[in-house]
Order: C-alpha cells, then sequence, then structure tokens
C-alpha cells in the first residue's frame, strides 16, 4: 500500500480487502481516500487514545542467551529474542515498494519479538472498529484532504506508549516519511537504535512490481517469473493490481525517494543502508547481525548500569546524544574525543567490509581529520595506528589472515629514511594491545612493503600511509606487492603517492604518466575531509564524505548556538565532485550554472 505525505499532511489511499487479506480491512462502501481534521483532534489522541476493538497482544517470547563474541549464531527455529526489560529494540526500517520490507519486518518480528507498528495498519484499525478517532479519520477520507502530520504523529506516540511496545520493542514501518514528522518524533525523544534502509536498483523494483499478479480468490500474490502460479486454473484467474503498472511504480518509486532524502540526515547516525537485491534469508542475515549486536550491548549496559549504545553511536555519554547527528561536532578540539575516534574507527571500517564484500580487491582509505592530517601540528600517529587496529582485528574476527604492512627505510646516501609522519610506526605497531586472543602472530602479522612480504597463507594486507619521499619513491615497492598478492584484497590508509623529485633534485619524468596511472588504480572504499576558508584551517566550514559504495555527501557546518552546532547535507555526488561544484551547493546555486570565479570559496579546491 502507497501513502503520500506532504510536508504537513499525509494521504492514505486505502487497498482493497483482498490486497490484504491478514489485516484488519474497510468495507468496500468506503470512499478510497482517508481525512481527519480538527486541531483538537491532536490533544484527543495524545492524552483519550483508545484502540478500539483492535486487541493487540505480544506473543509470548523466549530470551537466547548470547555469546560473548560479536557474531551471533543462529538461534533455534522457533525461539524468539527479546532485549533487555529496560531498554528494548527499536528499529525502523524503509524501503521503497517491491523492496521487500514486509518480508524482512515479518522475519525480524519472528525473532526478536518486537511489535511491528504500521501507520496504515493503524488508520485501518480505528476506520474498521468505528471509534471516534477512525469516524473523524472517515470524515477526511470522505473529503479528500489529507491527515496532519500532528494527527499521524499523535497515534504513532499513543501506539508506542502502550505496555507492549514498552516490554518488547518496536519496529516502526515506513514512518517518518518527511523532515516534519522526524522532527516531531525527535522533540518527544521518540530515535530509534538503528534505521534500516533497503537499498534495491529501480529496475529490479520496477521488474517486481510489474511482474506481480494477484489471485482474487485467495488473495496470494504472484510473479510470472520469480513466483509462478501453482497449475493454470490458478493462472487464469490472476489480474493485475491497478497500482503495479510501470507508469505508477515509477510514480510511486520517485515520492518514496524523495520522502527517503527528507529524513535521511535526522537518522544519519544511526542509518544502515542493506542491499535488496539478494535472496531474503541473505539479506535478513545481515540485518540479523545489526541486531544482534545492537541487543548484546544494551544487555551488557543494562547490566553495568550504563546508558544503552548502539554500534554506531557506540559509547558517548547521554549528555552528547542529543548533538551527535551524521557528523560529529567539535572536530577542532584537539585532541579528539575517544567517542569521536571510535565514530570515525567504525565509519571506515563498514565501508571497507562492503567493498571487500563486494570483491573490491585495491582499495584506499581517505580520512583528513586534525588527527590524522600530517600537514596539521596536531596530527597524532597514535590515532591512525589505533585506526589500523580496529581494521586488522576486524578482519581477524572472520578468519582472516591479515598482514599489516608499513613503509621502511628507503634511499640512499642523504636521502636515506623514512617520512616522519611513520617514523617510529613500526614500534608503535609492534608494542600494541592486540587483545589476549593471540591474534598477533597467527592471524595477524607485521611486515614492510614489497613483493617479497607477500606469502602464500596472507589473505589481505594493510598498507599504514604509503608514500612518496624526496629521492625516494614507494611506486615500483606498492607495485610490486599488488603484483604479488594478484586478488588478494589491497588496502590503502591514507596513501601520499603524489609524484615528488628525485635524488637529482629533477622531476622523475620517465615513467611519470605509469606511476600516476597505477596510483589512480585504487578504488577510494572511504573519503571524509573537512573543508575551511582559503588558506586557513580554521573555521571548518564543511564536510564532504563517502563511504562505499554510497554517494559523496556534502555537509554545511551551522552554528545552532553558543558553543553548539550540527553539520546539515547540502547535496549528494555521484562522483567526487570538483571545488566549483561544492562552492555552488555552498552557495545555493544549481549544478548547471555557467562557470565562475571560485571567488572567498576557492578554499574548497584547494583541498580536493
Amino acid at each position: 500500500m502507497l501513502m503520500n505525505y506532504s510536508t504537513h499532511c499525509c494521504y492514505f489511499p486505502l487497498a482493497p480487502n483482498h490486497s490484504l487479506p491478514s489485516r484488519p480491512s474497510l468495507s468496500q462502501s468506503f470512499p478510497s481516500s482517508l481525512y481527519v481534521s480538527s486541531p483538537s483532534l491532536l490533544h484527543q489522541l495524545s492524552s483519550h487514545y483508545v484502540y478500539g476493538h483492535f486487541d493487540i497482544k505480544a506473543k509470548p517470547v523466549r530470551r537466547v542467551k548470547q555469546r560473548s563474541n560479536i557474531k551471533s549464531k543462529p538461534v533455534q527455529k522457533g525461539l524468539k529474542i527479546v532485549s533487555s526489560k529496560s531498554e528494548p529494540l527499536k528499529v525502523m526500517i524503509s524501503g521503497a515498494p517491491a523492496s521487500g520490507k514486509g518480508t524482512q519486518c515479518e522475519m525480524i518480528v519472528q525473532k526478536f519479538g518486537v511489535v511491528h507498528i504500521s501507520t496504515g495498519d493503524i488508520l485501518r484499525a480505528e476506520v474498521s472498529a468505528g471509534t471516534e478517532i477512525g469516524m473523524k479519520a472517515k470524515e477526511y477520507m470522505n473529503s479528500g484532504r489529507l491527515v496532519p502530520d500532528e494527527v499521524v504523529t499523535a497515534m504513532v506516540t499513543a501506539r508506542l506508549s502502550l505496555k507492549d511496545v514498552k516490554e518488547n520493542g518496536w519496529l516502526l514501518d515506513g514512518y517518518p516519511r518527511s523532515s516534519a514528522q522526524a522532527q516531531s518524533l525527535e522533540k518527544l525523544n521518540i530515535r530509534p537504535d538503528l534505521y534500516i534502509m533497503l537499498d534495491v536498483p529501480d529496475d529490479i523494483l520496477i521488474d517486481r512490481c510489474v511482474g506481480r499478479r494477484l489471485d482474487p480468490s485467495t488473495g496470494k500474490i504472484y510473479h510470472i517469473k520469480n513466483f509462478p502460479p501453482e497449475n493454470e486454473e490458478i493462472q487464469a484467474r490472476l489480474v493485475t493490481r491497478p497500482d503495479d503498472t510501470e507508469e505508477k511504480v515509477k510514480s510511486r518509486l520517485q515520492i518514496y525517494k524523495q520522502n527517503a532524502e527528507s529524513v535521511l540526515s535526522t537518522y544519519l547516525d544511526v542509518m544502515k543502508k542493506i542491499d535488496g537485491n539478494r535472496p531474503k534469508e541473505v539479506v535478513f542475515n545481515e540485518i540479523d547481525t545489526l541486531l544482534s549486536r545492537l541487543q548484546k550491548d544494551k544487555e551488557e549496559s543494562s547490566n553495568s548500569g550504563k546508558l544503552a549504545r548502539n554500534d554506531s553511536q557506540l559509547d558517548r555519554s547521554s549528555s552528547d546524544e542529543k548533538n551527535w547527528r551524521g557528523i560529529p561536532t567539535r572536530l577542532n578540539n584537539i585532541p579528539h574525543s575517544r567517542e569521536i575516534r571510535k565514530y570515525f574507527y567504525e565509519d571506515v571500517l563498514q565501508a571497507t567490509q562492503r567493498a571487500i564484500k563486494d570483491g573490491k580487491t585495491r582499495l584506499k582509505v581517505e580520512i583528513s581529520i586534525p588527527e590524522l592530517n600530517p600537514e596539521m601540528d596536531v596530527y597524532r600517529i597514535g590515532t591512525l595506528m589505533e585506526l589500523v587496529r580496529i581494521l586488522a582485528l576486524s578482519f581477524a574476527d572472520d578468519g582472516k589472515r591479515v598482514k599489516v604492512c608499513v613503509q621502511g627505510s628507503m634511499g640512499e646516501g642523504a636521502l636515506a629514511g623514512m617520512p616522519l609522519q611513520l617514523a617510529g610506526s613500526r614500534k608503535i605497531l609492534e608494542f600494541m594491545d592486540w587483545g589476549e586472543d593471540g591474534a598477533m602472530g597467527t592471524f595477524i602479522k607485521i611486515g614492510s612493503i614489497g613483493g617479497k612480504e607477500v606469502e602464500e597463507q596472507d589473505d589481505m594486507f594493510i598498507l599504514v600511509a604509503p608514500q612518496n619521499a624526496v629521492g625516494n619513491c614507494i611506486i615500483d615497492d606498492l607495485r610490486a606487492m599488488t603484483d604479488a598478492a594478484g586478488h588478494r584484497p589491497v588496502i590503502l590508509i591514507n596513501p601520499r603517492l603524489k609524484d615528488l623529485p628525485g635524488s637529482s633534485g629533477i622531476m622523475q619524468t620517465m615513467g611519470r604518466d605509469k606511476r600516476l596511472e597505477y596510483a589512480a588504480s585504487f578504488e577510494i572504499c572511504y573519503s571524509f575531509r573537512l573543508l575551511y576558508y582559503a588558506g586557513t584551517q580554521y573555521p571548518i566550514m564543511g564536510a564532504l564524505r563517502m563511504s562505499y559504495p554510497y554517494e559523496y555527501e556534502l555537509y554545511k557546518r551551522v552554528d545552532e548556538s553558543p558553543k553548539k552546532e550540527k553539520y546539515v547535507i547540502l547535496s549528494k555526488f555521484v562522483k567526487r565532485p570538483s571545488g566549483e561544484e561544492i562552492n555552488d551547493a555552498f552557495e545555493g546555486k544549481t549544478r548547471d550554472k555557467a562557470k565562475r570565479a571560485t571567488g572567498i570559496w576557492g578554499f574548497l579546491s584547494s583541498i580536493l
């Protein structure tokens, strides 16, 4: 069922009974649109909400103890897992029509025992039960007017206040659908631990919808290619639903994208995009891993008397939660807080994992926060080493044998040595705490950059800030290593591969094109850069972020009040934007404007 929402109101086309056989449905005599109007209704909904005759009971669940390992083992069929009573799971899920959202909702409820909440179900239940709210909703339907956002939000919050939801947690399906709705929930301190977005290519979604067929006798849905009917008798009576034409599907997809875009900035810090173009079991396995990890964190936090933390918010204090939206704030405060470092470690890790899962083997991470920017006097090599450790341990936990490689001394005579940025890095790695599981020396080894360092048992390689120096070019050693690695992943962390003068003091022109081509052959899986005014490193004007496989996201830093700030998303780019494109976005100009001088915004191009 499609629900179109405006910024201030929402419209609910109501599906006929046969399209929702297992849900409360409306009489066929009811019109196909819903209207609710009185401003006083908000108070009635929030303070005297009655759920009519629609009886909702939480199914009994059985707790299953989780293993200490971050990867939860599959649970026996028929058992359900619930989080601790003090902190149940709170999940939102979003997905385009035919993305498989309904199926995933069923599987989530089946395993985790959360209460599935759909605004369409709530409205249909009220109308079907003939409650006061339902009758007023019916009036709105008859007039064809939109249901105000505040009314829908009040109905949702009232449902969230019921006992079964408080005890078992909630799964909010397809809501909020506008920025106004999201902000209304924020003001009421209703916020998910995890915002799941199912990502499926448009052509696949269109094929799924256009190929669907309905059996009017049973209400069962088939697909002419993916799920054909059992016999010719059923085939003969199948019909195409009115909303499943290609034209209408494309329109619904466009509406969905607009709605999803409007709430993205509110939930960016807890959002996880899931590839929905896979078998439903594979999709759910990824969701299951996220929710199980989140649940385990909640249980541990509850047992220790601390506030719950999810995997993207990590262990920040409650006083920081309201200010933690998307891009961390106070990035000019040095040293960075532990929470900020963990935020970026997790962000880089997730992007790298997705890229490797997709079969990418030549990757690079470019992250330029102050503590990881060697051009700033606050550069901290320990932060770089911590990032490398997080990546290596994570892949080692998956059974991979990881070799962490550090650039050694190069060159001869007066030019012999290594870049100052990497001085002491190998010793730091050797003396770091790699845990008590014996990962170091078995699943993790430390080596240098070069073809001879590649061993048959190595599964992947993490190279710490490889860079050219005057008179010393790392490219040849790097190329030898990647050639020896073959199809095994090689990840460069903050590489600096710009061509520099040779030992004679002149540019190494011979082979320069090949070196540059090789350096560019590594695909960026994560990029984060702060944007400043020209020639300065303060104040921060914004940030540019890319996390594989998603687009580049441009943010503007906005001062909210003294000592408070936030980052607001301005635009997205499929490819890395030029300085001029970013300038246009900051100045509010469209992307097809004629080229012009960069003016005071020229600071952007110099760092890209």
